[in-house]
């Protein structure tokens, strides 16, 4: 049987990279999506792949970060499948700078983006979880296995000079998932994080003049600063979406329904 038979899973950011490759290999194991991303055509290319592998997606495109966000995207996966099992917050962006040069704008976009939406997300969805699991602990003894899984970063864990604002959001992802993981436990909820290292994504390629995400922010990485990233990784390389991807489902998966309250390393063997 897949490992995600049937399941519901919500996946921001998942129009592209570490995103869109986690939903893919969640839809082969059974899975069905609710894929977001900032941009619409993304999200919807990603849904069309998913609905090609055989599996249900829809699509509720947006920033994780406007007011109106997080009740609409629990909302589309609760009115398209009836149910929420899996909550993956992956979506993101950096805005970097020295911190004598980083304006309040950086910080506050950032802080909002990979910290105070994760948590407004997740406290939408509680509703719908809490009472759920209520309902099958009453009747059943038990709740279900739910799951959150939040993408935090070596940054978070170990810093990175001129990421101030990331490495703080990233570090408080890792207290929001400690902290949920103690607070919902009762209601057999895991919450767990994964920190990637250097995966190589539109994020983290060479930078290319005039490229932007929407909203104007420089994508990629200076050459020189790849090659001395990927020069300190035993495994001797970047690791891929794919490679990101896996350890999401297995924190997704029944094979770690005793596992929360953790931060796991995906890094090529860096930051041991």
């Amino acid at each position: 049987m897949p490992l995600l038979d049937g399941r519901v899973a919500i996946i921001t950011g998942s129009g592209r990279g570490i995103g869109r490759a986690t939903a893919e290999l969640f839809a082969r194991e059974g899975a069905r999506l609710v894929v977001n991303d900032l941009d619409e055509e993304p999200a919807r290319e990603t849904a069309a792949a998913l609905k090609s592998l055989g599996a249900d997606a829809v699509v509720c495109a947006g920033s994780v970060t406007a007011e109106d966000f997080p009740e609409r995207l629990v909302r589309t996966a609760l009115d398209s499948f009836g149910r929420l099992d899996i909550l993956v917050n992956n979506a993101g962006l950096t805005r970097d700078a020295v911190v004598h040069k980083m304006t309040d704008e950086q910080w506050d976009a950032i802080l909002d983006l990979h910290l105070k939406a994760p948590f407004r997300i997740i406290r939408a969805a509680a509703p719908y979880l809490r009472e759920t699991a209520k309902g099958e602990i009453e009747r059943d003894g038990r709740a279900a296995c739910r799951k959150i899984i939040n993408v935090s970063s070596t940054s978070g864990v170990a810093g990175n000079a001129g990421q101030a604002n990331y490495a703080a959001a990233k570090m408080g992802l890792v207290g929001l998932t400690k902290t949920m993981a103690r607070e919902w436990g009762a209601f057999n909820i895991t919450c767990n994080a994964v920190a990637f290292g250097f995966i190589d994504t539109r994020l983290t390629g060479e930078k290319e003049k005039g490229v932007t995400a929407t909203g104007g922010v420089a994508l990629g990485i200076p050459k020189a600063a790849r090659e001395a990233a990927v020069a300190r990784i035993p495994l001797g390389r970047a690791g891929t979406p794919q490679d990101a991807a896996g350890p999401v489902l297995f924190l997704a998966s029944p094979l770690a329904d005793y596992v929360t309250g953790v931060v796991l390393l995906v890094t090529g063997g860096g930051y041991m």
